[in-house]
């Protein structure tokens, strides 16, 4: 009798494949296990089975796979279900869910092996100058992979090349298979039991009276032993004796010494645990009762607390009732600057029970994250991390938190799977039948419709935690402020006075800015030339501390040009302001206070998040200039003035969210100020001071803000009461771009009428060379959005089966918001 397995493959493949097992592998294998399979002619893959069964496939023949490399599951079946949903609900493929969340030392691949095959003694085969480079260095070494084939010839493709060697029988190409975790070893020292009686050890020291170097070793040895219980480490004992490795080898030879390795995490928290208990103030207090009492008749419940509300408090002691029951805890957050603060407090109280899991964490760090949670070690047992952290391998999930749940960080653009990690959680919560706690101090519209519908239970908290008195809202015209001389570069006067104010108290200030690099444009002032990125329709933003000009689409950079490149003029002036330049002004303003910055590029590194915070909370900066990194639920005590720089920019962006998005980022940001018993003062330069949304953030009034923007989504059919598919078409040809998005926006109108919006090119069309053309369709709450995302995949099936449209990517982004 025949045996088959079906396996998820990393790739994106709209249906699991099927290999052929023996009997004894069918008796082995299990869901969630994996194994290497071949693919194609000659590549080999890791593989997740999903099922494993009899039935033979119908159109192809079922190969044998190549080896497991499992002996557990290492994706569980909850895990299975959870993809098959992203992989329905988002419209993409169970090998892109799989790809997005295995750690990628997970997903072994095969490499392509060159290998002789004895016939270079053959004279009468004529070779071609790449030919024989490849002959020459296989004489010099037994095989070569295609990669060193690329740096041999110095071209890119080189496939034609090799495949020729394979015609004339010169070569054998060989797929291997590449382990690539390696677990961190620490390599320790113990003494031989031979010398563990004093007579033996006395007869050894006097062994070594003729080598005293190692003699003062082993007497280290047993007095490190003495002082402490723990095995040694070989570099602790090599620090302790200044003793070179030549010395210690010695030791080693003679089998005075013997050498172990053990396994390490490469994440392991080194603090102090804070065993005082968490006490809740009477408001919190009230707040926990009544999220408990809601989680008796609702799966989620959202907490609507205002800023410094203390709702971290209130989820520490959620936390603690699930780790009381030996149960696993996960704690969204959306950006890796915020998880630097919070993981700080949590494993404050919690210790070692708290592992972090982000994209800044390499991919042994999370394989590493990945088996605890597997596992369910106490390692595993609170979650903090970004959006992929509702991919792990949960065994005992007991509750599900996301913090900040308004952030558009919690959706995926690119790559697939497009998904938003807060109904991603709110699914997974569902599938361990557990509850799900949403908090933010300015919710989503999507998440407080669905809290006024009692879809959701709704708690609110309206008092800063300690009494502390909300910060003080002013908006400055800076319309009239110009008019009137009272500006110094884009700093109003009412600005630097409360500045400077707040520096003479030793208190300090943050400067918020939404956009990174000093300018975003440089222009010719002779005629009017503008340097454009040469990938993207978008103009070069000028990066003063590089001098450079950058894209920041692409990547593309330059030198800053000393001249115009269109008329060749020197009078070149920056029109705009980011991060750097305000930088570089509060600098200038306040001389004797010490300015950081907190952007994309001065946190590029694994720890850039932590360096720039710690020294911000350690007053070592008096001044933070920074971008929406600062908004995100970050606790300073000693900031008293938050400047919002220019909060026109965020307000007329080109999106239906644009004013709900404007509104939570400067009450987010305002909300860094006075955390403390001085009350914060928030100054919002605008030129438009009577814009409603402005006056709705003065007033902290989110309720009308809510009841304004549902008013407006009513009346053009937006979310939260219509849903949205958005469908991108991309193509480096602008002519066949526009005509593929004609065919498809006409099939679906054909299908749907006037829910279909558009085609329309985006406000910047031409990104990394492709031409990008967008269709949006608005699904109303009586249609069904599974047959709609239904007739969507058959009429992208059809069109992917036109020969012209084959190179066209489409990409289909369900809730694209």
């Amino acid at each position: 009798m025949a045996y088959f397995i079906d396996v998820i493959l990393p790739i994106p493949l709209q249906k699991a494949f099927t290999y052929h097992i023996t009997k004894a592998e069918s008796d082995f294998l299990i869901p969630g296990m994996r194994v290497a399979v071949p693919f194609g002619k000659r590549k080999v893959y890791t593989a997740v089975v999903c099922s494993i069964h009899q039935n033979p496939p119908l159109i192809y023949e079922a190969k044998p796979i190549y080896q497991i490399l499992d002996n557990h599951a290492t994706i569980t079946t909850k895990q299975i279900e959870l993809f098959e949903w992203m992989a329905q609900y988002y419209v993409c493929t169970l090998g892109e869910v799989l790809r997005a969340s295995l750690p990628s030392g997970f997903l072994i691949e095969s490499e392509t092996i060159i290998k002789s095959a004895n016939k270079f003694n053959d004279l009468e085969i004529s070779l071609t100058d790449d030919e024989f480079l490849i002959v020459e260095a296989l004489q010099h070494q037994s095989s070569i992979s295609i990669d060193e084939v690329v740096s041999i010839l110095e071209k890119k493709q080189v496939l034609p090349v090799v495949n020729s060697l394979i015609e004339k029988g010169l070569v054998i190409v060989q797929e291997e298979l590449f382990e690539t975790y390696k677990p961190k070893l620490v390599k320790y020292v113990k003494i031989n039991e031979t010398y563990k009686t004093e007579a033996a050890l006395r007869e050894l020291l006097d062994s070594l009276t003729k080598a005293p170097k190692q003699r003062e070793v082993v007497l280290t040895f047993f007095s490190m032993s003495a002082r402490s219980s723990q095995a040694i480490k070989m570099e602790t004992l090599k620090a302790e004796i200044n003793a070179s490795d030549s010395v210690i080898n010695s030791l080693i030879d003679k089998e005075v010494l013997k050498v172990y390795h053990q396994k390490k995490d490469r994440v392991k928290y080194e603090g102090n645990i804070n065993t005082e208990a968490l006490v809740l103030e009477d408001f919190q207090q009230t707040a926990l009762q009544e999220i408990q009492k809601s989680f008796e008749t609702n799966s989620v419940c959202l907490v609507h607390g205002v800023t410094s509300s203390g709702k971290t408090e209130i989820y520490i002691k959620l936390i603690e009732a699930v780790i009381d029951k030996e149960q696993q805890a996960l704690y969204l957050v959306p950006e890796i600057a915020l998880t630097t603060q919070l993981v700080e407090r949590l494993q404050a109280h919690f210790g070692d029970l708290v592992a972090v899991f982000h994209s800044r964490y390499s991919s042994f760090e999370r394989m590493e994250v990945w088996n605890h949670v597997l596992q369910n070690t106490s390692k595993g047992r609170i979650i903090i991390g970004a959006r992929s952290s509702v991919l792990l391998p949960f065994k005992n999930l007991g509750l599900v938190i996301v913090d900040e749940e308004h952030e558009q960080s919690y959706k995926q653009f690119d790559p697939a799977p497009r998904y938003h990690a807060r109904d991603t959680a709110i699914v997974l919560a569902h599938l361990f039948t557990v509850k799900t706690l949403l908090g933010s101090a300015t919710p989503s519209l999507e998440s407080y419709y669905n809290a006024r519908q009692q879809k959701y239970a709704l708690v609110e908290i309206n008092q800063r935690f300690n009494k502390v008195q909300m910060p003080e809202m002013e908006l400055v015209d800076i319309k009239d402020a110009h008019k009137r001389k009272r500006m110094k570069g884009h700093f109003s006067l009412r600005l630097i006075d409360e500045i400077n104010e707040a520096l003479g108290n030793n208190l300090q200030v943050i400067l918020f800015q939404n956009r990174r690099g000093y300018s975003p444009i440089v222009e010719c002032l002779t005629c009017g030339h503008a340097p454009q990125c040469p990938n993207c329709d978008v103009s070069l933003t000028y990066h003063q501390y590089r001098n450079q000009l950058r894209c920041h689409y692409c990547g593309h950079h330059t030198a800053m040009p000393q001249q115009c490149g269109a008329c060749g003029s020197h009078h070149l002036d920056t029109k705009g302001f980011g991060t750097e330049q305000i930088e570089s002004e509060a600098k200038q303003l306040f001389p004797t206070a010490k300015v950081a910055r907190m952007d994309l590029d001065t946190t590029r590194g694994k720890y850039g998040y932590q360096k720039v915070i710690g020294s911000f909370q350690d007053q070592e900066v008096d001044i933070l200039v920074g971008t929406q990194m600062l908004t995100k639920g970050l606790d300073f005590r000693n900031v008293k003035v938050v400047g919002i720089m220019n909060a026109d920019s965020s307000l007329n962006f080109p999106d239906f969210r644009a004013h709900e998005r404007s509104f939570q980022l400067m009450t987010q940001v305002a909300g860094r100020a006075g955390r403390t018993d001085i009350r914060g003062k928030v100054l919002i330069q605008t030129f438009n001071p009577d814009h409603n949304i402005l006056q709705q953030v003065s007033q902290n009034n989110y309720y009308e803000m809510f009841a304004q923007q549902m008013n407006e989504r009513h009346n053009f059919k937006y979310p939260p009461l219509y849903r949205l598919i958005k469908i991108t078409l991309k193509h480096k040809d602008f002519q066949k771009t526009n005509f593929a998005a004609d065919w498809y926006a006409t099939s679906l109108k054909q299908l749907f009428g006037d829910s279909v919006l558009g085609p329309e090119f985006p406000p910047i069309s031409r990104i990394r060379n492709q031409y990008h053309k967008n269709i949006l369709i608005k699904i109303g709450s009586n249609q069904s959005l599974k047959k709609t995302k239904e007739a969507i995949v058959k009429i992208n099936n059809s069109f992917q089966s036109v020969k012209d449209f084959r190179a066209v990517k489409v990409v289909l982004n369900v809730d694209n918001y």
